[in-house]
């Protein structure tokens, strides 16, 4: 299904410009953790991590291993019957399937229920199916823009099976950059500004580095919830 994906906006990738962001230790179950009191998060500049502070953030170990066993429960018997494609129409995503999911075991929807409560307030209007895209080790995100025609001012994604790196850009300014160490089984929410003027992707497997340190892309599945423009 290309329903959801319909929405993103390419955006040819800029430039970056380098940095020195803090370093991040590895952790023994979930892949690479932040280093005690670090956030997972590094940039062009500290005045741009604490610029971004409020619309960026990313919350590790957001799910335990028995709810990201749930969640491979639900989607891995529907998500094998589809092949890989990597030739998206728009050329904007490589080596993916993808799918749409209303309605969730008992499990899963309160695991969500929690992902919308911590990430939308309580009023705003949630776009209904999930996003589901199963990324495989070889595959990735390109720089992308999600349609202000159809997804609002929030975007929250869990991220299962694999650590990976997104990268946020300014759009019009491509030396201000972002990346975010998106561990296993973490939660990611982007905002407003974060949202809107930056374009995010998820880096190739041989380009995934987090501040000089090495992140290996394994297959990456991510469940991603949208509010509706308002």
């Amino acid at each position: 299904m290309k329903v959801l994906l319909a929405v993103l906006k390419q955006i040819h990738k800029p430039a970056l410009c380098t940095g020195n962001p803090r370093c991040l230790s590895s952790g023994a179950t979930s892949g690479l953790l932040p280093l005690r009191d670090e956030a997972p998060m590094v940039g062009s500049s500290p005045e741009l991590v604490q610029k971004l502070g409020s619309q960026v953030e990313v919350r590790t170990d957001f799910i335990t291993e028995a709810e990201e066993a749930a969640f491979l429960r639900e989607l891995d018997p529907g998500l094998k019957k589809k092949r890989y494609e990597f030739d998206h129409w728009d050329d904007a995503i490589h080596g993916y399937r993808e799918t749409e999911r209303l309605r969730w075991g008992a499990v899963c929807e309160e695991i969500l229920n929690r992902v919308r409560s911590t990430a939308f307030p309580e009023c705003s209007q949630l776009l209904g199916p999930v996003h589901v895209i199963d990324l495989d080790k070889t595959g990735y995100i390109k720089p992308h823009i999600d349609s202000v025609k159809f997804c609002g001012s929030t975007i929250a994604g869990l991220s299962l099976l694999s650590d990976s790196i997104m990268r946020l850009v300014k759009e019009d300014t491509p030396s201000e950059w972002l990346d975010l160490l998106l561990s296993r089984r973490s939660l990611y929410i982007l905002r407003d500004q974060a949202r809107y003027k930056f374009t995010h992707e998820i880096l190739k497997n041989e380009e995934s580095v987090f501040n000089g340190q090495r992140v290996p892309r394994q297959r990456r599945i991510s469940v991603i919830c949208r509010n509706l423009p308002g």
